[in-house]
């Protein structure tokens, strides 16, 4: 569940993972998030998500089959309650897709067969969906006059093609986000990761500064922070990954400059001394 959810942390989504490793007060906290949205997509083993109760799921995905067709019913039952619609997809390879077959016949449902969209077919819905968002914005939003001549001279400057383009990549585009993960840092062997706090000395942080502050905001015990490196412009720390989404999650709100607080280290900065 970890793995699964530092990947699409890494791609630039809001996940969390909740599993038998993590405390009752961990799972709490991760919960909460979720409730409250500030995580939207939470990753759990079968047992973790026994008796889970989180309403207004528009989907729930079976990364893996089920054994047992009561445990397949019980968990796309977490969607489209109290006469709402939602939908439940499983990933099935071809080896699974007689027993998948035995569990429809045993769960008494229809579930249609579908293949996997490309990543053209993804790249056309975000075009259609932020052509749809700019429209909206144009039609609804005022104009402001500093910025209308602020267009005319950058329209004069350059080709206006390649303005707009630059717009939407910066405003709307995923791929900086995405794209860019081969540089993030993985989760170890220990189930550890290492993250990057955007301030250092120069700002006053000690390491018991730092602890206190997590653990005032997140309830974080400092023995769970290990490899702390405060240097001149930032810092790093490395704890385990379940801990680090909730930090991540309470923290993405709380600016420094162009970024976020806390995120997740990159390679090339972990590397670096300032």
């Amino acid at each position: 569940a970890d793995k699964i959810a530092n990947k699409l942390s890494r791609r630039g989504y809001d996940a969390g993972a909740l599993h038998g490793n993590m405390s009752q007060v961990q799972r709490e906290r991760m919960l909460n998030l979720f409730r409250k949205k500030r995580v939207n997509i939470l990753v759990a083993t079968d047992v973790a998500a026994r008796g889970l109760d989180v309403h207004d799921l528009t989907h729930v995905i079976n990364y893996a089959l089920p054994q047992d067709p009561k445990a397949y019913i019980h968990r796309i039952g977490r969607t489209g309650r109290a006469g709402k619609e939602g939908n439940a997809v499983t990933f099935v390879t071809p080896e699974e897709y007689r027993k998948l077959k035995f569990i429809t016949k045993e769960a008494k449902t229809d579930i249609r067969k579908a293949k996997l969209p490309l990543k053209s077919d993804a790249n056309l819905q975000e075009r259609k969906r932020t052509k749809k968002e700019i429209d909206k914005i144009v039609s609804t939003q005022a104009r402001n006059g500093d910025y209308l001549e602020l267009s005319k001279e950058l329209l004069k400057k350059k080709n206006p093609e390649e303005v707009v383009a630059s717009l939407l990549q910066h405003t709307f585009g995923r791929d900086n986000r995405k794209n860019g993960s081969s540089d993030t840092a993985e989760i170890d062997d220990k189930g550890t990761t290492r993250l990057y706090v955007a301030h250092g000395k120069r700002d006053g942080l000690t390491k018991k500064k730092l602890l206190g502050y997590i653990k005032e905001k997140s309830g974080i015990s400092p023995d769970n922070i290990t490899d702390i490196q405060i240097l001149q412009k930032f810092s790093f720390l490395t704890m385990p990954f379940h801990e680090a989404e909730v930090l991540l999650a309470l923290f993405k709100d709380k600016k420094e400059g162009s970024g976020p607080f806390i995120t997740m280290a990159k390679k090339e900065k972990s590397r670096g001394q300032a």
